[in-house]
């Protein structure tokens, strides 16, 4: 059964209905297949406004660490000594749903989220995180180097509840459950960021581009 298909249950078995089937309706009467509403038509209309919606029971993962992934210019060292220069970074990390939507991309989500979680944790979730800086590379003759982040995250679990002024797809509130990974802060469960410089050895076209009357024999930057 997939998310997409929506299940009725009686109020008394609610909580069952959602865990099990992922979408649920609280009202009793049936309705047509066509009447039962995605996920992303009900995040649609969280977002928009037109459901009033809330974020329920949050719960919080432990943080870890995401996947380093490149925040800078690379350097190109086509010379024959160690080339060293000041590279400046910078990263804007986002969140997504458990479909892989983006939840920063406007709408009210985010803000129900951390509203939701702030009254629970007594602390702020924020659904980005942008950093930036500059850092000292020293490169060898013959390789590229590029500096490399990784950001702390954390998965928030919890139920949203979409409640209509008037019946929609047959029913005033809907039910379903999602889990959003997002940046956490640093130092969150005494864990921390982190900002490196790696290097490997140029590839052989790139040895090419080093024989280039503007290259040759110099330190280069390239844009990312």
């Amino acid at each position: 059964m997939t998310n997409n298909r929506v299940m009725r249950y009686g109020g008394r078995i609610l909580t069952t209905a959602v865990a099990a089937c992922g979408i649920a309706a609280a009202a009793v009467p049936s309705a047509a297949a066509e009447e039962q509403p995605t996920r992303q038509e009900l995040t649609a209309d969280c977002a928009s406004g037109l459901g009033k919606c809330t974020f329920n029971s949050p719960q919080l993962g432990e943080a870890y660490l995401g996947a380093f992934h490149q925040v800078s210019d690379a350097l190109f060292n086509c010379s024959s000594s160690d080339a060293t220069q000041s590279m400046t970074w910078g990263d804007t990390v986002g969140s997504t749903d458990s479909v892989g939507a983006s939840v920063t991309a406007g709408g009210k989500i985010a803000g129900i989220v951390d509203l939701s979680v702030t009254a629970t944790y007594n602390h702020s979730w924020s659904s980005t995180h942008s950093e930036s800086s500059s850092l000292n590379m020293t490169v060898k003759p013959g390789e590229v180097g590029w500096i490399s982040r990784a950001q702390l995250m954390q998965k928030v679990s919890g139920t949203w509840q979409t409640h209509y002024d008037s019946p929609k797809w047959g029913h005033y509130y809907w039910y379903f459950q999602d889990t959003i990974t997002g940046p956490a802060k640093n130092g969150t469960d005494g864990k921390n960021n982190v900002v490196v410089v790696k290097s490997r050895k140029m590839t052989a076209s790139e040895q090419k581009s080093c024989s280039a009357d503007e290259n040759e024999g110099r330190a280069f930057v390239e844009q990312r």
